[in-house]
């Protein structure tokens, strides 16, 4: 049964009516009428509802009632900041769903550089895309950022996703689990020099209720976290020291917006058959770094270390946390 919901977006205040528990509502459908209201694409719309208002997390695939909305609810529709001003144009089609578009300051995510297929496997449904992050010591929460939120620049709020989970589960994450106290370690999170890695990305897949696939370039070994109990996956890349995300465009040239980055367990063979293809293809271009022979500088004191077990021994040792490679 459809319930009207109050809508104020830039361009005044409207009612929709919207069914919250039909299976084929989504969170898209409802961002797709709010973009022919406010002229906001998907990638560019920042929803809030409650008292005081509170940022929904938006993952387009999942279902409306995932959003908790109920009747005669009133949601605030706000441009992300550095976001391009809208401009009236046609519908974004229902399928694929789209992945974030940066505001302008940022750079478009670009695939991998080296031949003209480097970062691109064509499979049935679309072109896989190797979406490359800035190399900033915060690119998985980036490329999670990308994949579930929609927004490259919204690292730091997946930082404080890790942070909560921790705070709120001492049982799960103890100080045995994270290789120091608890405090320590949410403080080092909580700081944008500090990598993430296994702990998060199991953090990740339980908070978004979504397999994420890790596909390791150097070994094409794919590491699955959630595997089994979710109905959703997504992929990401990893070199060794970078984490990337990837997505599925219509076709090569098309723009973020268009792009799919969650797709559902049931078949996806296809997009993990193409992921793996991509990790061989990024291999053979010699796109990863061997993590126990690589050479590193503490950027705090200067040391220098050899490899990413030298690496954590130290910041457990110091608290130092930030580091460059040679």
């Amino acid at each position: 049964m459809s319930v009207p919901i109050r809508i104020r977006h830039p361009k005044g205040v409207s009612t929709l009516q919207v069914d919250l528990n039909s299976d084929s509502a989504t969170v898209l459908s409802l961002q797709q009428s709010i973009h022919e209201l406010s002229d906001l694409l998907p990638s560019q719309q920042e929803l809030k509802s409650g008292y005081p208002p509170k940022a929904l997390t938006l993952i387009p695939e999942l279902p409306l009632s995932s959003l908790g909305l109920q009747r005669g609810d009133q949601i605030t529709v706000t441009a992300k900041p550095g976001s391009v001003s809208a401009t009236t144009g046609p519908s974004v089609p229902t399928a694929p769903v789209s992945a974030p578009r940066p505001p302008a300051s940022v750079q478009t995510p670009k695939a991998s550089t080296g031949s003209t297929n480097d970062g691109f496997v064509e499979t049935d449904v679309g072109t896989l895309v190797h979406r490359v992050v800035p190399d900033d010591n915060s690119c998985l929460f980036s490329s999670v950022a990308i994949v579930f939120g929609q927004d490259i620049t919204a690292a730091r709020k997946m930082r404080s996703v890790v942070v909560d989970v921790i705070k709120n589960d001492p049982e799960a994450y103890p100080d045995v689990v994270l290789g120091q106290s608890r405090e320590s370690y949410m403080a080092a999170i909580s700081k944008d020099s500090t990598w993430g890695g296994a702990i998060e990305l199991s953090i990740f897949s339980d908070y978004f209720r979504t397999e994420i696939d890790s596909y390791d370039v150097e070994t094409g070994r794919c590491d699955r976290f959630g595997e089994g109990k979710y109905d959703n996956r997504c992929v990401l890349i990893y070199s060794g020291i970078h984490y990337d995300a990837v997505s599925l465009a219509p076709t090569r040239d098309a723009p973020p917006d268009f792009h799919t980055t969650v797709f559902p367990v049931d078949g996806s063979d296809n997009i993990s058959q193409a992921a793996s293809k991509l990790a061989s293809q990024l291999r053979a271009s010699r796109k990863f770094t061997n993590t126990s022979t690589f050479d590193l500088k503490c950027e705090i004191c200067g040391q220098g270390l050899k490899g990413e077990k030298e690496a954590r021994a130290h910041a457990a040792q110091t608290g130092h946390t930030s580091f460059g490679e040679y």
